[in-house]
């Protein structure tokens, strides 16, 4: 029988199994703590540093997709620490590549600007980087636009942990890193791309896209689908269910480790 612990989060007493994150025991109770690169059933990295969370007692920020609970852990989710802390990191998103949403594919339905909108992030304090990075138009049926990747790897995670395909890999270090197919081969040469979809419909943001469809496109009419990008009528193929709540995006993603058969 697994441990129960008890702790409080934004000053609410919860129980909790151990082995849970406070990022699960916050979405579980519909506590707001922002995140682009988690996503329930895939592996948690904290890779873009949004989910940091005071925890009493604790000198520094902890990532709440990552941080186990504990008995008597009181954690912190929006003190003005925290807040100046998540603002700064999604300014220097904004600032590290070209994310004109204009132009972009997921504009009225990209994470981070939505993300950014509800942080009140209008504009951002540090230069503009404007990196030349190439786009990979190879695939038949899918994009990468390098200049929009936040590089969160959801697209990796799911294409190795859901489909078993392991496509996606990152390269390079620093700022200059970016997602690659195949050792850096084109994206339409891949030998292990089986074109299932799912690191497409798992992207926050417009760097991965479908041909011809703007990610608006793939919201059932009538519908809002604010920062999702999961097409409707393909999650029952793509293992992927919806859930509403106020947990971070108006709908967050279930992955379901359910293999294309393709």
């Amino acid at each position: 029988m697994a441990k129960v612990f008890t702790l409080k989060i934004a000053g609410t007493e919860f129980k909790a199994d151990a082995g849970n994150t406070i990022l699960d025991v916050a979405r579980a109770n519909d506590i707001f703590i922002p995140t682009l690169c988690s996503l329930k059933g895939l592996s948690n990295v904290g890779a873009c540093r949004l989910c940091m969370v005071e925890v009493r007692g604790v000198p520094r920020l902890l990532p709440a997709c990552a941080t186990l609970v504990a008995e008597g852990m009181d954690v912190t989710v929006d003190s003005p620490k925290v807040a100046k802390y998540r603002k700064m990191i999604v300014e220097l998103l904004l600032a590290e590549r070209n994310h004109i949403c204009a132009v972009c594919v997921a504009n009225g339905h990209c994470e981070l600007q939505s993300l950014a909108q509800r942080l009140g992030v209008s504009h951002t304090r540090y230069p503009y980087r404007h990196p030349a990075l190439a786009c990979d138009a190879s695939h038949p049926r899918f994009n990468y636009d390098a200049n929009r990747c936040i590089l969160c790897t959801r697209c990796m995670r799911a294409c190795e942990e859901v489909e078993g395909a392991r496509t996606w890999n990152v390269m390079g270090r620093g700022i200059h890193s970016l997602m690659m197919t195949d050792l850096h081969q084109p994206w339409g040469q891949s030998e292990s791309c089986t074109s299932c979809g799912k690191c497409v419909h798992v992207c926050p943001t417009g760097a991965l896209s479908e041909k011809g469809r703007a990610v608006g496109e793939r919201v059932p009419r009538g519908g809002r689908h604010r920062a999702a990008g999961v097409d409707a009528a393909q999650r029952p193929l793509l293992g992927v269910e919806e859930s509403k709540g106020r947990g971070g995006s108006e709908i967050s993603h279930h992955l379901i480790a359910q293999p294309s058969k393709t």
